[in-house]
Order: C-alpha cells, then sequence, then structure tokens
C-alpha cells in the first residue's frame, strides 16, 4: 500500500491495512531500513534534521502536546498520508508519546477511542501509552471537523 514492510521493526497495521511505522529516536535507524517520506517527532526540543518531509509536535517527555489542536490536526494529515506515503512517527523512546499518537490515527481509522490503547498495545508495543493522562488523551480523541 504505501512502501513500509509490516514485517519491520515497529510497523503498525491500522483495521484499514494502512501502515505506520513508530519508532524510539535514541536507537539508531537500520542504515538498511527504508526511509519514511513523511515524519512526525514528537519532542519537548527541536527534533534532529532528517532528510525528508517532517513535522515537530512540541511534546514533552511524559506529558501530552503542548498544543493539542495543532496535534489532532496534524495526526489527522498524518493519517490522510499513510494511504500513499511512508509516514513514521516518533519520539525519545518510541513508547509513551508515539504509542499515544499512534492510538490516536488509531481512532482516525475506525478503531473506538476505549480500545485504541489495547490495540496499539496488541501490534505495536505492549508498553505503549505509558501514563494515565496519555490514555485519557486517547479516549477523549476525535477527529478535526
Amino acid at each position: 500500500m504505501n512502501g513500509w514492510d509490516e514485517q519491520d521493526p515497529g510497523v503498525l497495521r491500522l483495521p484499514s491495512g494502512r501502515l505506520v511505522r513508530g519508532r524510539g529516536l535514541r536507537h539508531a535507524l537500520d542504515p538498511d531500513a527504508p526511509r519514511p517520506s513523511y515524519g512526525i517527532y514528537l519532542l519537548g526540543d527541536s527534533p534532529p534534521e532528517v532528510p525528508w518531509t517532517s513535522h515537530w509536535l512540541r511534546w514533552p517527555d511524559f506529558r501530552l502536546p503542548t498544543d493539542r489542536e495543532e496535534c489532532r490536526t496534524v495526526l489527522q494529515d498524518a493519517w490522510r498520508r499513510t494511504a500513499e506515503e511512508r509516514v513514521e512517527i516518533a519520539c525519545g523512546g518510541g513508547r509513551g508519546r508515539t504509542g499515544t499518537a499512534l492510538a490516536c490515527l488509531a481512532v482516525l481509522d475506525g478503531v473506538p477511542p476505549e480500545r485504541a490503547v489495547a490495540y496499539v498495545r496488541e501490534h505495536y508495543d505492549r508498553r505503549a501509552v505509558e501514563t494515565p493522562w496519555q490514555r485519557r488523551y486517547v479516549r477523549r480523541f476525535r477527529p478535526v471537523g
């Protein structure tokens, strides 16, 4: 569909079949791994430079995005892009903020908000979405408009 291999580390298949990769930036990217065409980086400080199109969402570790409306808009755009592009979502460790964003993408893909965290834990990382407020954020997440 979009160039990711479902068997590659961090690749999550959404119920619609769309693929998205989650990643921890503290772990070096395998030089042979496919590169994203679009990346969203969830960090408190500016992300490292990358040679592909990217967007930085200010999102401190163990917290929530500082601008929730911007986050909703960016994630909705990312979900649309997954139909044709290799989209990557990453934070420092690849679990808390990344898992929260992936759960929000699952909501956009049709997973009920109250099931999205469990979906991401089952299909991405069993420790994804680390804090109670991140879980609550996903339960309350709704598409723009």
